[in-house]
């Protein structure tokens, strides 16, 4: 019997065994699906953002999605839905790299003898992936990225570029200005990944039952991955906000990550720490989906021209 055409989270290898995923095919098939992802789904992610920096403490800006859409094409133009862009592009790669690379570093030490992983230790191994890129690659790439989306909303923008910004936020703050808001962000990225891989495994473990080594079909990959992102989006969405508050440009005004919580608590209700759900739940659900599909498939070929055994 032949090995399975390539597996996902774990490639197929002799029969009854599943192949563990070197970690090294992992950074690369993971830093590619996050290049990919984000010039794909970045204006919803513009969208989110927007929508979560609109306090109801002031007069709000935006009536709603369209709105914001609506507002930003005509003041920006069609490129104004990227402002930003180069912050998450430049993230992103490096991002997922790390999640993918982390996730199976530590899964390959939590599989059984069969090289099987269960949902639990999927949970773990997904949180731990989580922390990880949160505090190597996130915290300061969605600090950038949601300052240089703030900025945009001022009467008179101060940031010129992506890199200007960055040099900008820099000189004026220090490394402490890109490294706002980290204990929000994870506490945000380890759920966020923890749930996700949670789902995935469970649902990968259902579709192949007995036989670890089935392959699987890009569509099903993708109708997975996005179950995965909705369930992450509904678990963790007053702590997208949150983080998104403790990045802005009006990051100073909350003492910690607690007090955050509270004055948007105090001030907006509970239903402010669900601002920005709908085009969140839009991206998060392409995303996972198109990072699931274009990994595994990346994989799958790495593993023709990449012998690990």
């Amino acid at each position: 019997m032949s090995p399975a055409p390539g597996r996902s989270l774990a490639t197929a290898s002799t029969p009854g065994r599943a192949k563990l995923t070197h970690p090294g095919k992992a950074i690369l098939a993971g830093g590619l699906a996050g290049g990919i992802e984000i010039c794909i789904t970045f204006p919803t992610e513009y969208v989110k953002t927007q929508l979560q920096l609109d306090e109801k403490a002031n007069p709000p800006r935006y009536r709603g999605i369209a709105d914001c859409v609506l507002q930003t094409v005509r003041s920006h133009g069609v490129l104004g839905l990227y402002r930003g862009l180069g912050s998450l592009l430049c993230g992103s790669i490096p991002k997922v790299a790390v999640r993918f690379g982390m996730f199976e570093f530590l899964s390959n030490r939590m599989k059984d003898a069969q090289g099987r992983l269960n949902a639990p230790r999927g949970l773990l191994c997904g949180l731990g992936a989580g922390v990880v890129e949160a505090m190597v690659v996130v915290c300061p790439m969605e600090t950038i990225k949601v300052k240089l989306i703030h900025d945009q909303c001022l009467a008179r923008p101060r940031y010129g570029s992506f890199f200007h910004g960055v040099r900008t936020i820099v000189q004026e703050q220090g490394l402490k200005g890109i490294y706002q808001g980290l204990t929000a962000t994870v506490l945000k990225q380890g759920s966020n990944q923890a749930i996700r891989f949670f789902v995935m495994i469970s649902l990968r473990n259902w579709y192949r039952g007995d036989d670890p080594n089935k392959p699987m079909n890009p569509v099903v990959t993708g109708v997975f991955g996005a179950m995965a992102g909705a369930a992450s989006v509904f678990g963790n969405a007053p702590l997208d906000v949150i983080k998104t508050r403790m990045q802005g440009l009006e990051a100073h005004r909350y003492r910690s990550t607690w007090h955050c919580s509270y004055q948007i608590l105090k001030h907006e209700g509970p239903k402010a720490f669900y601002k920005g759900t709908v085009p969140r739940l839009t991206r998060v659900c392409m995303d996972v989906a198109i990072v699931f599909i274009i990994y595994d498939e990346v994989v799958k070929f790495l593993n023709k021209i990449w012998k690990t055994d």
